[in-house]
């Protein structure tokens, strides 16, 4: 199950983009965004995010 950024909560800082192996995070207008095709589910990304804006994709 690929991990998703809640646009909400997201305020851009860019914490996660370097942290993802496989770069599937990119940047939108005012958040990132997750590919879940290309996301193999590690959670290094949600380690990292400071206002826990990461969560699993239901």
């Amino acid at each position: 199950m690929a991990y998703f950024i809640d646009p909400e909560e997201c305020t851009a800082c860019g914490a996660c983009i370097d942290e993802c192996p496989v770069e599937a995070i990119s940047e939108g207008d005012d958040f990132y965004t997750i590919d879940p095709e290309e996301c193999t589910d590690c959670g290094a990304c949600v380690d990292v995010c400071p206002v826990e804006a990461i969560s699993p994709e239901e």
